[in-house]
């Protein structure tokens, strides 16, 4: 099922569009927007499947809206409709990135043929890319931050490929501490650029590891939050999806209800506990929300951080009572970690080293690339559960 807008200033015609979008059956959500009178999308509010543009005599406002929409996300379909298209303004449309237009009248026949030719194209694999992975806290302390460096860190040496690790944490981002990184640019500097950033941009904004992950530093003032909304956010993750191989947001703690856009988008989320009553108590909190708001129940893994042995007696309560296995236990070796946060390195060691190691089969399983046989060949005490 798609979600979908119908956008004009016409509110007639533009009620007719929807009430034939929700006729299709093709459509659970269906809205209304008019450029003139308000801002879209509003803070927080997703981006839908389809956008149906309903032109009146000056398009000149909607195109521009169109090519703002396809910059926030990539993948929508966005379709226009006029009275009596003219070549010239065919030509405008498409630069605009609206990729059908039908000529008025249009008939319900028309709409149901262009939602299905879209929803085939997106079954068959034509959707936008799925390389957002999303680690939250359960609660603050946790280790998020550090769960998603080291994860990262591992990501970009399975994959080979240019991983971006964009720091949401609040109120101050500690990814590039945790690196020894002194970034330029921030993620404020993404926000306050929108209206012009694209892939190229971003490319310039990001720092770069010697181990090859790339970074998209965090706020270095609490007060710089007070601007950037979260549709700025999702704007900033889609087009981070369109330049880089896979996205990983450290979001640290958030209200998943509040966050749902960005989340609903995610390939997978992990959400990090550690094993302690706080903990565990916040965990299965947030994950009824996260049911609640709709969120795919399959692309939640739960990561248990500084597990111990004694803690499994706890830990299978926690997965019968929630009816969901606990994805990864990571060892907990306060030495190890002291040291790699003081230093500003991530974690490093041979196949030996069971918590590398739980790292580097937790990224493997995240992007569906077998590990080297002998990682997986890990010490029992690592407890690694594959996500699935």
């Amino acid at each position: 099922m798609l979600t979908a807008v119908v956008v004009g200033s016409d509110r007639g015609s533009t009620s007719a569009l929807r009430a034939a979008l929700q006729a299709t059956g093709l459509v659970y959500s269906v809205h209304e927007w008019d450029l003139l009178t308000e801002s879209h999308p509003l803070p927080g509010e997703a981006i839908p499947d389809v956008v149906w543009l309903d032109l009146p005599r000056d398009p000149g406002i909607f195109f521009a809206f169109a090519a703002r929409l396809r910059q926030l996300r990539p993948g929508v379909h966005i379709i226009a409709c006029s009275a009596a298209p003219e070549p010239t303004l065919l030509m405008q449309a498409m630069r605009s990135g609206v990729q059908e237009f039908i000529p008025k009248p249009v008939s319900a026949e028309t709409i149901r043929d262009a939602l299905e030719r879209f929803a085939e194209v997106k079954g068959n694999g034509g959707k936008e890319p799925d390389k957002l992975i999303v680690v939250v806290g359960s609660k603050g302390g946790v280790g998020t931050s550090t769960v998603a460096v080291n994860l990262g860190v591992q990501l970009t040496q399975i994959t080979k490929k240019r991983v971006l690790l964009v720091d949401f944490g609040r109120p101050l981002g500690h990814v590039s501490l945790l690196l020894d990184l002194q970034p330029r640019f921030t993620l404020r500097d993404a926000v306050e650029n929108l209206e012009r950033l694209d892939q190229h941009f971003l490319s310039g904004l990001v720092t770069r590891h010697h181990t090859g992950l790339e970074i998209l530093a965090g706020t270095s003032h609490p007060e710089e939050w007070q601007k950037i909304s979260l549709a700025a956010l999702g704007g900033v993750v889609n087009i981070a999806q369109g330049g880089f191989d896979y996205v990983l947001v450290d979001a640290g703690v958030v209200d998943p209800s509040e966050w749902s856009p960005i989340l609903r988008t995610a390939r997978s989320i992990l959400m990090v506990a550690e094993p302690t009553l706080l903990s565990l108590w916040t965990l299965e909190r947030h994950l009824s929300t996260m049911d609640g708001a709709g969120l795919n129940p399959s692309s939640t893994h739960i990561v248990i951080n500084r597990w111990r042995r004694n803690d499994d007696n706890a830990l299978r309560n926690v997965e019968e009572r929630l009816h969901r296995p606990i994805a990864a236990r990571l060892p907990n070796d306060y030495r190890q970690v002291s040291e790699s946060v003081t230093q500003g390195m991530p974690l490093t060691g041979s196949n030996s080293n069971p918590l590398v190691v739980c790292y580097r089969q937790l990224a493997s399983e995240l992007v569906k690339e077998p590990a080297e046989s002998d990682e997986r060949r890990q010490p029992s005490a690592s407890r690694f559960v594959p996500v699935r």
